[in-house]
C-alpha cells in the first residue's frame, strides 16, 4: 500500500507523461508535492520503484516509466520507432483524413520541419525534410509538426540530443509547459516557459545552461511539446 505522498507523486508522473509525453523534472515533482528538497523526491521514487509502480530507464537522465497505478494495472507507454516516409501536404491535422494507410494502424504522417535547439538557439521550422508516422492517440487534436533536437539543455526533462519532438501548433502556452519559442524573429529554441511578471523566462532542464529572461515582445510561441520519438 502506498503512502499519500507516494500516491500523489505516482499520479503526477503518470499525468505528465500522458499529457506531455515526457516525465516531470525533479524540481517540478518537488513543487507539485510541496516538498522542501529534491532528496524527498529521490526517496519517493526509490519506494515506488521497489514496489513495482515505476521503472527508471537506463542511460537516460530523469527518464521514468509508469508500469501500473494503485487501482489498475496499465501497460507501459509504447515508444514509437522513428520511421520516416515522404508525404504530401502541410501540417497534420486531427481527426485523421480518410485514406490513411490501414496497414499502419491508421497512423498519421507528421512532417519534420527541421531542427530545434535544446542548447544554443538555432533555426527551426525550415523546409520539410521528411516525415514520421505516429498513432493518433499520441497526438490529440490540432495541427502538428516535428523537429529534430540538437543539444542537451533539456536532458532533465527526458529530452535527449537526437530525439524528435512532436509539437502542437499554437501561439499560447501555460507557464511550466515545454514550448518552441521564436526569439527576436530569428532564432528558435525548445525550453520550458515560465512567466515572471511581464517577462518571459525560457528555462533549460540542465543546470549547465542559464535561464533566459526576455520581454514578451521578443518571444513568440510556435507550439507546445505533446510527444517525443526516440530512435535506438
Amino acid at each position: 500500500m502506498l503512502t499519500r505522498k507516494q500516491h500523489e507523486l505516482l499520479r503526477f508522473i503518470h499525468e505528465r507523461l500522458r499529457e506531455a509525453g515526457v516525465p516531470p523534472s525533479f524540481d517540478e515533482m518537488k513543487d507539485a508535492l510541496d516538498l522542501k528538497s529534491k532528496s524527498g523526491i529521490h526517496r519517493l521514487i526509490m519506494a515506488l520503484e521497489e514496489r513495482g509502480f515505476i521503472r527508471r530507464l537506463p542511460n537516460r537522465a530523469r527518464a521514468l516509466e509508469v508500469i501500473k497505478l494503485p487501482d489498475a494495472s496499465i501497460a507501459p507507454a509504447a515508444r514509437p520507432r522513428f520511421s520516416p516516409s515522404v508525404v504530401e501536404g502541410g501540417l497534420s491535422r486531427q481527426p485523421a483524413p480518410r485514406g490513411v494507410d490501414e496497414d499502419a494502424g491508421r497512423n498519421l504522417s507528421i512532417p519534420v520541419m527541421g531542427r530545434i535547439a535544446a542548447g544554443v538557439p538555432i533555426t527551426a521550422l525550415q523546409n520539410r525534410s521528411h516525415s514520421i508516422s505516429l498513432p493518433p492517440d499520441l497526438l490529440g487534436g490540432g495541427e502538428h509538426y516535428a523537429l529534430e533536437v540538437q543539444g542537451d539543455s533539456m536532458i532533465e526533462a527526458g529530452i535527449l540530443d537526437g530525439d524528435t519532438v512532436v509539437i502542437r501548433k499554437q501561439d499560447t502556452a501555460n507557464t511550466g509547459e515545454i514550448v518552441v519559442a521564436l526569439i527576436d524573429e530569428e532564432e528558435a529554441t525548445l525550453k520550458r516557459l515560465r512567466r515572471r511578471g511581464t517577462s518571459i523566462a525560457l528555462e533549460a532542464a540542465n543546470p549547465a545552461y542559464e535561464t533566459r529572461v526576455l520581454g514578451p515582445d521578443r518571444v513568440k510561441i510556435q507550439g507546445k511539446l505533446v510527444s517525443l520519438v526516440r530512435r535506438y
